[in-house]
């Protein structure tokens, strides 16, 4: 008689994080991000007032009722990998999951009580294990560092949004929250997929997925290094007007861009931060309360100095440059419109050699 149980271990040991504060993996940006939002007027009457009234009861049965749930008897390898991520984590209650059918590969936490992690079938048929490992822990991340509350709101508020169009001013105030709410969640994806990789402990992977999310199931006709390339020309290319219209292209989105997240995840990677933190040394969370709040706001500060200093894109280069006080304004600031030399009209600089 065959033993089944063998199935459900993971395929290799992986390091253990007992106590590991959400600290340990959190962007300085999603902090920042998060406080600016907690700033916004009337976000805490409308978050304490959509708390009461959300119908997460509703929420949970209607998965529930149509979606599979992942268990020791259906879709048993993803139950391995939650189990596994929380394990890794610390996550002391495993969160309900469930499998939804969509063809568009996604995941999500939500739910304001409780998490509830969902993936799609787009996304269960699109990714191998490891690569799977690193989302099912991306999402376990969020459900640690409370990420799902803010997410659910988002939800209920982009709906809202829709229903109260007709309305000039309520639909003004809902839209500004949405696109706050936005920023940090595009920021918390930064932290999540961080988490991801703690848990799948395989860089590789965690590129691999981000690769198929953008390009589909076509891994042999794609390649880490020059995905990861696309990142840097985007970020650097062009002048001032691309800087712009970068901005209208990412504020509808609910996720980073998935060039730049792979970008941003290959960085952390290669940092000292993580390095100790897979040797063991990092923020517990019986330390929390401890934290304090100036020394996030100074660590924010100086990721975003550091953001400025070393962007290659125009527009921050530019705002770089006005911080530390260059000369000729004007000028550079119709050169990074133009892409041309001071006293060149564009396109009528030395011809090419």
């Amino acid at each position: 008689m065959t033993d089944d149980t063998r199935t459900n271990e993971p395929s290799r040991r992986r390091r253990r994080f007992p106590g590991i504060s959400s600290r340990a993996y959190e962007h300085p940006a999603d902090r920042s991000a998060l406080v600016a939002l907690r700033k916004l007027t009337g976000f805490d009457t409308v978050f304490k007032a959509l708390s009461g009234l959300l119908p997460e009861r509703s929420l949970r049965l209607l998965y529930l009722s149509d979606s599979v749930r992942v268990s020791e008897e259906q879709f048993t390898h993803l139950h391995a990998m939650l189990r596994d991520a929380c394990y890794i984590l610390d996550l002391a209650k495993v969160p309900a999951m469930y499998v939804t059918q969509n063809p568009q590969p996604n995941a999500m936490c939500i739910g304001l009580d409780e998490p509830i992690i969902v993936v799609t079938t787009g996304l269960v048929e699109l990714l191998d294990e490891e690569e799977m490992r690193a989302v099912v822990g991306h999402e376990v991340g969020h459900a640690l560092s409370g990420h799902s509350v803010y997410r659910t709101v988002l939800l209920f508020l982009t709906g809202l949004a829709v229903k109260v169009a007709w309305i000039p001013l309520g639909n003004v105030a809902v839209l500004a929250i949405v696109t706050a709410l936005r920023e940090w969640f595009r920021k918390s994806e930064l932290s999540a997929d961080r988490a991801g990789l703690l848990v799948g402990q395989d860089l590789h992977a965690s590129m691999r997925g981000l690769m198929k999310i953008a390009g589909g199931n076509h891994l042999h006709e794609m390649n880490v290094d020059a995905f990861l390339a696309q990142a840097d020309e985007y970020e650097k290319a062009g002048d001032l007007r691309d800087s712009v219209l970068k901005i209208l292209n990412v504020l509808p989105r609910s996720h980073p861009f998935t060039t730049v997240r792979a970008a941003e995840l290959r960085s952390w990677a290669e940092t000292r931060e993580y390095q100790r933190t897979m040797d063991g040394h990092y923020p517990r969370r019986e330390e929390d309360k401890d934290t304090s709040v100036t020394d996030s706001f100074r660590e924010s500060a100086a990721h975003y100095a550091d953001t400025v200093r070393t962007s290659k894109d125009p527009l921050i280069k530019l705002v770089g440059d006005i911080a530390g006080g260059a000369g000729d304004l004007g000028g550079k600031l119709r050169d990074r419109f133009t892409g041309g030399a001071r006293g060149e009209a564009p396109g009528t600089g030395p011809a090419p050699e």
